[in-house]
């Protein structure tokens, strides 16, 4: 009757259980870190440490010997110990402070959002154009430019465009750098290219409507 009673005051209730801190690792290799953290000599502690990251390892044996994910290892243990598992670590030592910071906010890379059409390379473009001396080159830059435009204009405005329209783009995402709106240039025709655009779709299909090879017919063999 004794052992009976003594059985049921060690039993250990979820309730009042202390909280997992990384719960892949489950309750008995949280209770081995904490039981390191009592450990007093620091050799021992130590090897304890050491032979809880091998376990750890265990989980993943084909990362257990990377340099990255033993460091992340190292980190986790420290993290399950609160922070309180004092012995040499091979890497930096992660601190609260640390984990709870969050890194900076990334800008969305879009500079222009009126014309987001165009893309960010034909920006880019268009700002590598502003830097080149005048010449042949540079018009010859300028004028590419303005039909790589006008394509992704039609590509995503299924209508016809005029170019004085392009030109006042292109003098707008140049901040008035590129001024080529009272020039004589003619840029590809809409026609041309809304011909080249229905020439791919038809090609597109047919790939995907290739007939399928036959299969041979099965015939149950008759064993009698």
């Amino acid at each position: 009757m004794n052992n009976q009673q003594e059985s049921v005051q060690c039993l250990e209730y979820n309730s009042e259980r202390s909280k997992l801190i990384i719960p892949e690792y489950g309750r008995h290799l949280q209770k081995l870190i904490f039981q390191a953290v009592e450990i007093k000599d620091r050799v021992e502690r130590n090897k304890a440490a050491k032979y809880i990251i091998d376990v750890m390892g265990t989980l993943n044996p084909h990362l257990r010997d990377v340099p990255e994910f033993q460091h992340k290892l190292w980190d986790q243990i420290f993290i399950m110990s609160d922070f309180k598992l004092d012995v040499d670590s091979p890497f930096p030592i992660i601190t609260p402070e640390l984990l709870s910071s969050r890194p900076e906010r990334l800008n969305y890379p879009q500079n222009f959002p009126k014309y987001r059409f165009y893309g960010n390379n034909v920006k880019y473009m268009i700002d590598v154009a502003c830097k080149w001396e005048e010449g042949d080159l540079k018009n010859l830059l300028v004028k590419t430019i303005a039909n790589t435009m006008k394509k992704a204009y039609l590509t995503w405005n299924k209508d016809t465009v005029k170019d004085e329209v392009i030109l006042e783009h292109l003098y707008e995402l140049s901040k008035g750098k590129i001024d080529i709106r009272e020039s004589n240039q003619e840029l590809v025709s809409s026609s041309k290219v809304m011909q080249t655009q229905q020439q791919r779709i038809p090609l597109k299909n047919n790939l995907n409507n290739k007939p399928k090879p036959k299969q041979k017919p099965f015939f149950k063999k008759n064993n009698n």
